[in-house]
């Protein structure tokens, strides 16, 4: 391959990086909010009347967070299979060994982060994307077609499944909570157990990634990449304008006109993430495709934080919460609770301020464990 054609490729690779640190970095600023800003509660979908601007577009933002997340990774799965320097390589073993590896980690090291304790194991986004990487482990033999077809009707039919609902007790709630459902599974006297992102709606975003996979391939022309980009990116946001604009589908809570254009706007994007609703997803992954596109053009010199920031996501991701967890447990004994029995911000701002400041200190860790994971040879220090 020529030294030109290995600099496309590299920018082609970077600009999945870029993405990956973009979201990275708005998880960071939810997850402050989550820990600092717990005592003004944000519903699902949000409850406009008592949620100020600044925090909608706080909570809005973060919704890109899980789709690209898990998008990125069908990407990255068919990469790996696929890669540039040598012969096809089954991406199964890889997503079944790292599925099962991040499920385990959500299970002990991250759950523990949350509230300090393991009164309850909390099933959230790195398990919604561990179950997500063994479905595609069981189906990533199937032709691209086949899976770009499964995800779509995933994707777009999962809304038709919503008036379907279990009670504690019945047959079939415990599979249901982990589908399409949030609840408590398998109750025990030991230890509680919460699916707190169903998996089904994000089996079918992976899918779709994968299929999407081979426009990064060395042999996929940069223009045709960039058009696909762009049109599938403007054809989500002209099927979500379509759908939610009209009240159509797609979305559990119809928009209603507010008293002001700002209140009105707040209603059309409010949309639902437990389950991801089709218009959630139409959205986010519209604005994902897009910023892919407008990434590659990037100069590399403005992008090169935020590709650090997203070459290591995992150890980011659970130097950050636990980092949270020793911050507030300190505000607590120093400070004291201010809102009842939590410590909280008196405003907003201050979640947007301590995020800056947070990654800013987290860029040189996560950049010198970045650096060691692409040097080391202990295949688990990859997993990270």
């Amino acid at each position: 391959m020529s030294t030109q054609n290995q600099t496309i490729l590299k920018k082609r690779i970077v600009s999945i990086d870029i993405m990956r640190g973009i979201v990275m970095l708005i998880m960071l600023l939810d997850h402050v909010r989550e820990r600092f800003f717990f005592h003004e509660q944000v519903t699902d979908p949000m409850t406009l009347d008592s949620t100020s601007t600044a925090l909608f577009l706080s909570r809005f933002a973060a919704h890109f967070c899980a789709p690209t997340f898990v998008f990125l990774t069908g990407i990255s799965a068919w990469l790996y299979s696929h890669p540039q320097f040598g012969p096809q390589r089954s991406a199964r073993e890889f997503l079944v060994k790292r599925g099962l590896f991040i499920i385990a980690l959500e299970c002990t090291v991250i759950t523990y982060q949350w509230m300090g304790n393991y009164d309850m194991i909390w099933l959230q986004v790195m398990w919604a994307i561990g179950v997500s990487m063994l479905a595609l482990a069981a189906l990533c033999r199937l032709p691209t077609a086949w899976l770009a077809a499964l995800g779509l009707v995933i994707v777009f039919g999962h809304n038709l499944l919503t008036p379907i609902n279990f009670s504690p007790g019945e047959w079939g709630y415990t599979l249901w909570a982990i589908l399409h459902d949030r609840g408590n599974i398998l109750p025990n006297d030991f230890i509680g157990i919460r699916a707190s992102y169903p998996v089904l709606p994000w089996i079918g975003v992976i899918l779709l990634g994968y299929a999407l996979g081979p426009i990064y391939s060395a042999n996929f022309a940069d223009s045709k990449r960039h058009q696909l980009l762009i049109g599938l990116g403007l054809s989500c946001f002209a099927m979500f304008a379509l759908l939610r604009g009209f009240n159509i589908y797609g979305e559990t809570l119809d928009w209603v006109k507010g008293d002001s254009l700002s209140m009105t706007l707040k209603s059309v994007f409010n949309v639902t993430k437990y389950p991801p609703s089709l218009a959630f997803l139409l959205v986010t992954l519209g604005g994902t495709l897009l910023c892919l596109r407008g990434l590659e053009s990037l100069k590399p010199r403005y992008g090169k934080p935020l590709a650090v920031m997203g070459a290591a996501p995992m150890f980011f991701y659970i130097v950050h919460l636990y980092l949270l967890l020793f911050m507030y447990l300190f505000a607590v004994k120093v400070i004291g609770p201010n809102y009842g029995d939590v410590y909280g911000f008196t405003h907003i701002a201050y979640v947007w301020i301590v995020t800056i400041v947070l990654s800013v200190l987290l860029y040189y860790p996560t950049k010198r464990f970045s650096q060691y994971k692409h040097q080391s040879k202990l295949a688990w220090i990859k997993y990270f």
